[in-house]
Order: structure tokens, then sequence, then C-alpha cells
């Protein structure tokens, strides 16, 4: 491997994702990285993602992929594929973070806007990303927002009358008969975007089958929360639109006065630059590239010297690779770390 596995940082149903590092400068990769890996026998998921995020790769609402590789480890085959950091984690962690767990409404919209602009490409481009929800959008420094995990997008055409997502967000038409197209994705974004607003997911039941009887069955709508805007409320009633061929498109909630009105440059809610692990460096020391990935919190790197609006400094890259040579343990066998708190 031109690149060595550090830390995990999450998992899902099928694959892990860890910190990872190139071995050299010269390899072409950042200098930080996350990895999603998956066992090579149960891999189709993550190569159908990593095809599509490389076709979606123009867009900068979405997850940076940096190529694939295979690697033994264990005993094991791996299929590995190196992606884009986020340092801010994912929008579930900064809600459960924020003080009232909650956002105020200026935040929400921007993350919106941010949120559509991915969506309008994924759509143009042809496909449905099948899996919108707060812990697959991910945050950047100063609250850059990047939508991934792409292992159930599939195409517009030819797609199968089958159930994939997740409950809390599904729409409709996807409950009642399968159908997913561009407007569930659409619904589940009203899903996220009154989460954002009161803490609380936009549906509350004890139960999955309740759940999927109340969205599925008759006509009863997410409650809208009382205290939003009356642009805000006339936005999530555009998303929450029983009959997909009348929801609004990312298109036309794009030109909504939500979040059409307002220039959201100057309402980033910037973090603070004190660091969170001996990785994260204030946004004044100098990089060559800048990074991000999959739901946690450390530090960020891209290729774009400031795109995310801060970086990652050479010459810690540096001192990391300055610890890896041959001398030293195969550090994609952890079994001999030490946690060092």
């Amino acid at each position: 491997m031109n690149w060595v596995r550090g830390e995990k940082l999450g998992h899902g149903s099928f694959a892990t994702v860890n910190l990872a590092v190139p071995r050299s400068q010269s390899s072409g990769l950042p200098p930080l990285m996350a990895v999603k890996s998956c066992g090579f026998s149960s891999s189709s998921s993550l190569m159908s993602e990593k095809l599509i995020l490389e076709e979606l790769k123009d867009c900068p609402e979405i997850i940076r992929c940096f190529g694939e590789s295979f690697s033994y480890e264990n005993g094991e085959k791996l299929y590995n594929v190196l992606l884009e950091y986020a340092s801010g984690g994912s929008l579930a962690d900064k809600l459960k973070n924020s003080g009232d767990r909650r956002l105020p409404e200026f935040e929400v919209r921007q993350y919106t806007k941010a949120l559509l602009k991915g969506l309008r490409y994924i759509h143009n481009s042809g496909y449905v990303h099948c899996d919108i929800k707060l812990q697959n959008i991910l945050l950047c420094r100063n609250g850059v927002v990047k939508i991934a995990d792409f292992g159930l997008a599939k195409r517009v055409e030819g797609r199968k009358r089958e159930y994939s997502g997740t409950p809390l967000y599904m729409s409709p038409e996807m409950v009642a008969g399968g159908d997913q197209g561009p407007a569930a994705d659409i619904w589940a974004l009203g899903c996220v975007a009154a989460e954002m607003l009161t803490g609380s997911p936009a549906w509350r039941c004890s139960d999955v089958a309740s759940l999927l009887m109340k969205i599925g069955v008759g006509d009863e709508l997410p409650e809208i929360p009382k205290n939003l805007s009356s642009d805000g409320k006339d936005f999530l009633g555009k998303c929450f639109v029983k009959d997909p061929s009348n929801r609004w498109t990312a298109e036309m909630l794009l030109n909504h006065p939500f979040i059409c009105d307002q220039d959201f440059e100057d309402e980033i809610n910037t973090a603070s630059t004190s660091p969170r692990c001996p990785f994260d460096f204030p946004d004044n020391w100098e990089s060559s590239v800048t990074c991000s990935i999959t739901s946690l919190t450390l530090p960020e790197y891209s290729p774009e010297s400031t795109l995310f609006g801060g970086g990652w400094s050479i010459a810690a890259a540096e001192r990391l690779r300055e610890l890896i040579s041959d001398q030293y343990s195969d550090w994609s066998v952890t079994d001999d770390w030490v946690t060092v708190r």
C-alpha cells in the first residue's frame, strides 16, 4: 500500500472507516485522508460508490475520492477507497454537540442551500442518493458542506422498486411502492432541515411499523416547526408534498426565498481555532493542500490549498511521514498499538 492505515473513525453495516496518511509525499495523495474498507467478497456496493464519486468529482458539495486499492490485512483481502477527510464531523454530530440540540435558522438555511446544490448536481447527473440524512452530511472547516456515503445511490433510469435507506427519512412513495426517484431525496432533505431546526426527527413514532404506516398511508405530514419564519414554513411545505410529481425539485428550491434571498457567505458559523487533536492546526499555518471525509472530527486537507478555509501544515505531514519507514512495524496491523490520551 502507498498509504498507512491509522485509527478507526467509524463503521457501517458493511464497511469501516479509518484515518489514513500516504507513505511518501510523492504519492500525489493528500497528507491526511480517510479510508473506507470492506472485505473483497462483499465489496460490490463500495466499488459502485467509488465509481459514482468519480463521476460526481466536479461538485464541491460532494465528498472527494482519491482512488482505490487492495490490501491483505490479518489474512483477509480488503477493498479500500481513499476519501476526503471532513474535520467538522457530520451534521448529526454538530446537532448533538450544540447547546440546545438545535441550530439557528440562518445556519440551517446555509447548510440546506449547500445540500441543495449537491442534490441538484447529483440529480442532473442522473443519480438519486437514496440515503440523505444528518449522518451522511459532513462538514469541513468553516462549515463547508459535503454529501457522503453513496453506497445506496442508483441511476434514475432503470431503478428497481426496492426498499433502501433510513426509515425516518423515507418518502411516502418509497414506503408505499418502492419508488425512489430524485423527489425522494427532496423529501429526505425536508426531514433533515426540520431536524436541524427542532433537534428532533421530523417523525415521532415508537416503532418502525407505526412510522412506515404514518409515512405511506393517509395524508399526515411531518410537523413544521411553529417558531420557523414564514419562508421557512413554506419551504418545508414544498418538500413535504405527498405526491412526488408535485414536490419541488432541487433547482426550484434553490430559488425559494428561504434560500435565495440571503447571502450566507458572511454568516458562516466559524468554530474555535483551538486544536482538538495533535493534527488540528489553526488556519494561519501555510498549506499547499486541504482535506476531509466521513463523519468524525479531526483535521482537514485538500489539493487546493484553502478550498475548505484552512489547512494542514506540510511540516505536520512530514512529521507523520518520518514515523514511517521499513524498520517499523506494519501500521495496518493494529494489535500492538498503544492508545495515548
